[in-house]
């Protein structure tokens, strides 16, 4: 696992320390030495990579990450650039469908989110690895405790940020987060199983930019830009 060098170090060095950890890191190091594990070892913390904590204005919180072969890279919902426009996973070709129908956003050809990670949307999954095909794999080995460890450092921000959680995995975080603040948004999972029982018309774009306007912070430009292709 990539070490992480910037601001998180401090937030959540003592979590390395703590036995879970200790763990984890042998049961994440034995699963990569012996199966196919997403995303790559050195994508594992590319939330963290991307977004330092000073720069946190929302967050997206996933489970954990796609188990198919090149898709994950360590941000929740995000698949790499090269993935082609039929097989970008569903969770998100309804993420775009309700990014067009907020704010207007054109459906990308691509399911590239990093443009989102590098404005402060920290796109953090609750288990940050996954065996190749076999879903919740890695989940109760540690990644909960850990990136509680990451929800509370954020929650600690004396400043406004927007927390976006969808489905109840993600809901059930809600409790961790009494920052006044902060902005609490809920909705169904963008599942193709729930999307419509609630994901679909949450506003939770325009809604995430309206509160950061509304408290001096710049908003997120949502739109993901069409990649060249041949």
């Amino acid at each position: 696992m990539s070490a992480i060098s910037n601001d998180w170090l401090e937030a959540i060095s003592d979590e390395f320390t703590k036995p879970y950890y200790k763990e984890l890191y042998k049961f994440v190091k034995e699963e990569y030495s012996t199966h196919v594990i997403y995303p790559p070892s050195d994508d594992i913390f590319n939330a963290m990579h991307l977004t330092p904590l000073k720069k946190v204005k929302a967050v997206i919180l996933g489970q954990d990450p796609y188990h198919n072969e090149h898709q994950a890279h360590g941000l929740s919902f995000s698949v790499l650039p090269d993935v082609l426009p039929k097989d970008i996973p569903p969770s998100l070709k309804n993420i775009y469908k309700e990014l067009h129908e907020d704010l207007g956003c054109t459906i990308p050809n691509n399911g590239y989110l990093k443009k989102w990670a590098e404005q402060g949307v920290l796109m953090l999954n609750t288990v940050l690895t996954v065996r190749a095909h076999e879903a919740a794999s890695h989940q109760k080995h540690g990644w909960e405790q850990f990136t509680d460890a990451i929800i509370r450092a954020v929650e600690a921000q004396d400043r406004p940020i927007v927390y976006m959680l969808w489905g109840r995995p993600a809901q059930a975080k809600a409790d961790m987060i009494t920052n006044p603040k902060h902005l609490v948004l809920k909705a169904a999972h963008p599942s193709p199983l729930s999307a419509s029982r609630g994901f679909f018309g949450c506003r939770h774009f325009s809604a995430c930019n309206k509160f950061l306007a509304e408290n001096g912070e710049n908003a997120i430009d949502w739109q993901i830009e069409d990649i060249p292709r041949e």
